[in-house]
């Protein structure tokens, strides 16, 4: 099918036709073994595995910082692995840096709001980009993106990683960073801000990608250096892509959303070896967008996997706030993934890529290989409740490193968020990471 969409580049929009193809990975660790304690087949298909560390629960209340977890990045040390971290975003909570153990080592707090009745930071997702030079400086820089004031935040890694303690992550955010989307303050209060982003190792000014909450848009943005050696951003292009769908029966199909909301992306993740953007919008599914050229501009995108709820009709109901199905899955509904599609990260072996995703709606994972044209699922899997950690419901980010780690992690690591940590505590809604042996993945 072919559907119309536009590409903005500054103020200049040109039409833009997107193909999505039909969706069809070598596993990135060491394959489980069958004696693993942690991994094991389940009645669906799917593989069982357990986690063998986790984070301190995270609380989203005021008693907890308003601390809800969200979206992990995996920092490698190059010389000793066992000293690598986790970054995690926890929304108004900020930000935590912890170790191969679950353990913090460092907490940022977000901004606090600029001006009475406007809102206050809020760190939705982060990447980590490394061996970069921006500015003249080698550095390693961890990008988030701040939701509630509508900037991207960046941060320097401390190369001695877990050794350096409360000093892991250092803020180098230039103070005249500009907003991501909004025209001005006014706008920044409507919340369509910077969401979800990837960062690519693009030379020597890396290039990150945002979307914005609540709409189907997604920007290029590159780091630059100020004159004062701290780091800001520049737009580079903004990509519309599609809310609406033309089916195999004819029909065309718009996804059910909250009021006033048209199909957003969240998770995202560069293939470092290609330069592709691999970008979930939520109800929808999968969509690879390539850069192209010297100055690395989107090319024409493709949706290479689609949801389970894909062409399903549905309707807001007021009564509970959500959409609820009005009739059966469309004709071309996808397989493995339940809205929403979330996370992202790949695993790079060798010449292989695998592609992991959140399957939020059911609570499990799906891995693609990147194949030249599109991706091809290998095997499904879920985190059970296991003796060092509780499952994972509802993950939203994803990382994973195929880097031995030491002897906690000998083949690699893959840090999931847990979106209902238990026990919990009475009423109060608890998130979390979970970190998972990469071998013990299908």
């Amino acid at each position: 099918m072919r559907i119309a969409t536009a590409l903005v580049t500054g103020f200049a929009a040109t039409a833009l036709v997107i193909s999505p193809s039909a969706a069809t990975p070598f596993g990135a660790g060491a394959p489980a073994s069958s004696g693993s304690p942690t991994a094991k087949g389940s009645a669906d298909g799917l593989t069982d595995v357990r986690a063998v560390a986790e984070t301190a629960a995270n609380w989203d209340d005021e008693a907890g910082g308003d601390a809800n977890a969200d979206d992990p990045a995996i920092w490698v040390h190059p010389t000793r692995p066992s000293a690598s971290v986790v970054l995690g975003t926890l929304k108004n909570g900020g930000l935590t840096v912890f170790d191969l153990s679950g353990k913090e080592l460092q907490h940022i707090a977000t901004p606090p709001a600029p001006a009475p009745d406007t809102e206050p930071g809020r760190f939705n997702n982060v990447d980590l980009v490394t061996d970069v030079y921006v500015g003249g400086r080698r550095r390693d820089l961890a990008v988030v993106t701040d939701r509630g004031l509508d900037k991207l935040r960046v941060y320097s890694v401390d190369q001695r990683g877990a050794a350096a303690g409360r000093k892991v992550l250092t803020d180098v955010t230039s103070p005249d960073a500009p907003l991501v989307f909004s025209k001005n303050s006014a706008e920044v209060q409507d919340q369509r801000t910077a969401y979800g982003l990837a960062v690519l190792r693009a030379g020597g000014e890396p290039i990150v990608a945002v979307t914005r909450r609540s709409e189907t848009r997604i920007g290029l943005f590159r780091l630059v250096a100020d004159r004062a050696g701290t780091i800001s951003y520049r737009p580079i292009q903004q990509l519309d892509l599609p809310a609406s769908f033309k089916l195999s029966n004819g029909k065309t199909w718009t996804p059910c959303e909250d009021p006033g909301d048209r199909p957003q992306f969240e998770g995202m993740v560069f293939d470092q070896t290609t330069s592709t953007l691999y970008a979930a919008q939520e109800d929808i599914g999968i969509w690879r967008i390539p850069l192209t050229g010297h100055s690395l501009k989107a090319g024409e995108p493709s949706l290479v996997e689609k949801v389970r709820e894909f062409g399903q009709p549905a309707a807001y109901d007021e009564e509970i706030e959500e959409c609820a199905p009005t009739g059966p899955a469309g004709p071309d509904a996808g397989k493995h993934l339940s809205a929403d599609a979330e996370g992202l990260t790949i695993a790079y072996r060798g010449g292989a890529r695998t592609l992991y995703a959140s399957s939020q709606g059911d609570s499990t994972f799906a891995a693609y290989r990147i194949a030249p044209k599109g991706l091809e699922y290998r095997a499904g899997f879920q985190v059970v409740d296991g003796k060092a950690a509780d499952g994972v419901q509802h993950s939203d980010g994803a990382a994973v490193t195929t880097q031995p780690l030491g002897s906690r992690f000998p083949h690699g690591l893959l840090a999931v968020h847990d979106g209902e940590n238990t026990p919990g505590d009475g009423d109060r809604e608890g998130t979390n990471f979970k970190l998972v042996r990469l071998e013990d993945l299908p």
